[in-house]
């Protein structure tokens, strides 16, 4: 892949906003020339978690907000019920455009390739070196294969078992809402709902032992 343009010095990127702005102008990849806009991150930037997906779909595009589509209301319910602050977290994609297929007058979601995962890698740095969470969840194998900077991701090996990253993050992997939203069958999708908050709520409770240990942001 060719890097084709880069308007804006890397180094006027003094904060989150400044990132925010910015990504709007990238074209360290070509999915800006399809989606209708680049989808940052939202939440607070001193945010406790940040939970990363794949990619914006069709309607954070149109919306140009992350995670207000139905895996956006899968991601909602869970963690309310399972009763993590969401106020104290931050959502956003490992690539911030939209990949996708026409298809009449729909658009068909496809997968970031590698390429498109490592040059997107730039702006997820970013949000995670500024707000500096405690935890970061990757939903999905994309948002994992970002993280992990490796390919070959394989979610049922990898849920369950926290890893700590190198700035001392812990770094939790589960599905991706949208996943749930898949399963046809009523019984299996009820399963896989309860793993997945299973997964959220071993976060929940990672966090308090984090928060037992070391002050929140700004509480120290």
């Amino acid at each position: 892949m060719t890097v084709t343009h880069e308007p804006r010095k890397d180094e006027d990127i003094q904060s989150l906003a400044d990132a925010g702005v910015a990504v709007h102008d990238c074209r360290r990849c070509p999915l800006y020339q399809q989606a209708t806009q680049a989808v940052f991150g939202e939440g607070p930037d001193d945010a406790a978690i940040v939970f990363v997906g794949e990619q914006p779909g069709d309607q954070e595009d149109l919306q140009g907000r992350p995670f207000v589509g139905p895996a956006g209301q899968v991601l909602d319910d869970a963690i309310k019920k399972i009763g993590i602050d969401r106020r104290r977290v931050y959502v956003t994609n490992a690539v911030k455009h939209f990949k996708f297929t026409p298809r009449g007058k729909r658009r068909i979601h496809q997968r970031p390739d590698g390429g498109e995962i490592q040059a997107c890698k730039f702006w997820l740095d970013l949000e995670i070196g500024f707000i500096k969470p405690k935890v970061v969840v990757a939903l999905g194998a994309t948002a994992a294969r970002s993280l992990l900077g490796k390919a070959g991701i394989t979610i049922s090996k990898l849920r369950g078992h926290p890893m700590q990253m190198s700035d001392g993050t812990m770094l939790f992997v589960t599905n991706h809402p949208s996943y749930l939203l898949r399963i046809p069958d009523a019984e299996s999708k009820r399963r896989e709902r309860e793993k997945f908050e299973a997964d959220l709520a071993q976060i929940r409770d990672m966090m308090g032992k984090i928060e037992k240990l070391q002050p929140m942001h700004g509480n120290a």
